[in-house]
């Protein structure tokens, strides 16, 4: 039963994949409409011949692997499930401390989905290489790979020792004693974020350009926002890509520019960019993002508790699971928080994209500057061979930011509309000295 299992979700992920390939490749493209052709959205008016077809090639190839590594992990994880492979790593770490025993299982199954995804991992490093994207040299890479596995492990076992102990301990109540427990977990994480785990991957200093400074330091207060947490990372020597972000919370909240943003930006455009972080600051996009995934945890956790106790039940003997308790059934659990995580991007990916909009208004009424605006969008497009319109699926799935087409036409409707509201303004004020004037007249007569 269990090779049936085994080969009938093969065959369900090649086809899969197969469709998806096609879908990429072969599909509609997102493409630039008739209308914008030759605008300073259409990146043929930016980019080379050369960055146009590195651009679609790199984008596909992304997309491709996007789609096709999350079911591939399903897939993994159900194979370990229904060959008994996760029983035997059960067996393997069997002592008779239960604590001990389920670490070391914990142990054993993520260093084996790491080797298994390390081929995948490698070929993602090559690729940003070849393309360009990537400078990092091969050292570098594994060791931010080795840190990347005891930091992400270290996390996965205090979560899944403490998990499985509140499913033995409340087989019906778990999940909301789990989520409880995951308020303050996430914030202190959030909190030691950009002071503790940050700085093992790159260094952080405060920002150098001490006249460059200035102007942020002024524009942030014309904002009234604390302006002493502005900080540059050493990105230079990893990546040809261009970034800006906000980090953590409370006194460890910071603005962080990459130095290659730095590097290949004016002045002007990276006023804009700390304007636009800025927006995230004033719209209080963090706390938000917290409250969204506070409540997005509650919900997952709430259905994984309904889920896969009915999977146990109905599909146990083909899963080798006797009790959701049971540690091996640890893979069952993973499959499904990614599954969740994967159908819920859509939503997730939604209002990220909706911020980031907000936060570009923002900027604009900050700085004024269309011209830095549009070509700070056109630099990033270039610099990270983004598609500016990627196609629908591709778009809802990945896009945490609005494609560059949109962000520039974000610009123009904005820039319209208070040419609009200008001379709206300057005709109101040209009617009123002539109503003063003609009444003025009527007094002398």
């Amino acid at each position: 039963m269990s090779k049936k299992w085994s080969i009938a979700a093969l065959v369900l992920y090649v086809v899969y994949a197969v469709g998806m390939y096609f879908y990429i490749f072969h599909g509609a493209s997102g493409g630039v409409p008739a209308t914008l052709k030759g605008t300073v959205a259409d990146p043929q008016t930016f980019m080379t011949e050369r960055e146009l077809y590195l651009s679609d090639d790199y984008s596909k190839i992304r997309n491709f692997l996007f789609f096709v590594i999350t079911p591939f992990e399903w897939l993994v994880y159900f194979l370990i499930l229904f060959t008994g492979l996760s029983r035997v790593l059960e067996n393997w770490a069997d002592t008779r401390w239960k604590l001990l025993k389920n670490g070391a299982y914990v142990f054993l199954l993520y260093l084996f989905t790491t080797i298994i995804f390390y081929p995948i991992d490698i070929y993602r490093y090559t690729l940003s290489k070849e393309y360009g994207i990537s400078t990092q040299d091969f050292s570098s890479w594994m060791r931010d790979y080795v840190i990347d596995f005891w930091i992400n492990f270290g996390t996965t076992l205090l979560v899944v020792l403490v998990l499985y102990w509140l499913i033995q301990k409340s087989a019906k109540k778990w999940w909301l004693y789990a989520w409880l427990l995951t308020i303050p977990f996430a914030i202190f994480m959030m909190y030691l974020q950009p002071v503790v785990i940050d700085p093992l991957y790159n260094e952080f200093t405060p920002l150098k350009d001490k006249e460059l400074e200035a102007k942020i330091l002024s524009l942030a207060d014309r904002a009234d926002i604390p302006s002493d947490h502005v900080f540059e990372v050493d990105m230079s020597e990893k990546t040809n890509a261009l970034n800006a972000y906000v980090t953590g919370i409370g006194d460890n909240s910071r603005i962080v520019l990459w130095d290659t943003t730095l590097n290949n930006l004016t002045d002007e455009e990276i006023l804009f960019i700390m304007a636009h972080e800025m927006g995230h600051y004033v719209e209080k996009h963090i706390y938000i993002g917290i409250a969204s995934y506070l409540l997005s945890i509650l919900v997952g956790l709430w259905l994984i508790s309904k889920i896969m106790p009915w999977m146990v039940s109905k599909f146990g003997r083909v899963l080798n699971i006797e009790k959701v308790s049971d540690i091996r059934s640890l893979p069952l659990f993973f499959v499904l928080v990614s599954f969740l995580l994967f159908v819920s991007n859509p939503i997730s990916n939604a209002i990220s994209r909706y911020q980031e909009t907000r936060s570009d208004e923002y900027a604009m009424e900050l700085t004024g500057d269309a011209e830095a605006a549009v070509s700070t969008f056109q630099n990033l497009a270039k610099a990270g061979l983004s598609e500016v319109n990627p196609p629908w699926l591709v778009k809802i799935f990945r896009y945490t930011h609005p494609p560059m087409l949109e962000r520039i036409n974000t610009i123009a409707r904005y820039t319209d509309k208070n040419e609009v509201e200008t001379e709206t303004e300057t005709e109101t004020e040209t009617d009123k000295e002539t109503e003063t004037e003609t009444d003025k007249e009527i007094e002398t007569e």
